[in-house]
């Protein structure tokens, strides 16, 4: 049963203003190292990064907290595997609101724009 669907849209060019105007201080608030160390792993860097950031924006829309439930950044890391498949590791509030809940992210971009999905399903 799916208990809550959430979806974010980021255009790439402000997401990279976002990072020209703020850098590595705005970067280490949102992203968790390893996302950070992803991210800037990549060619169009700006694009990752914008990424991760509409999969946890899509994840605090899916739990119907948003903001006001004890959403941080960093509670939800984004991950892929070796075939680029992604997937979310939850950290504290979030982790524990969301035990025994399957997640579902899918992400998909195009030159200019991300979007993300995250579905939450009962096991």
């Amino acid at each position: 049963m799916i208990k809550g669907i959430g979806v974010d849209v980021v255009e790439i060019s402000r997401f990279q203003q976002a990072i020209d105007n703020w850098g590595d201080i705005f970067l280490h608030k949102v992203f968790t190292e390893r996302e950070f160390a992803y991210s800037q792993s990549k060619k169009n860097q700006a694009q990752h990064f914008a990424a991760r950031f509409a999969v946890k924006e899509a994840m605090s829309k899916a739990i119907s907290t948003g903001w006001s439930g004890g959403f941080r950044w960093k509670d939800v890391e984004v991950e892929n595997d070796a075939a680029g498949k992604p997937s979310v590791i939850l950290d504290g509030n979030i982790k524990k609101i969301l035990a025994g809940k399957r997640i579902h992210i899918s992400i998909s971009h195009s030159e200019n724009v991300v979007i993300a999905f995250a579905v939450i399903e009962e096991e």
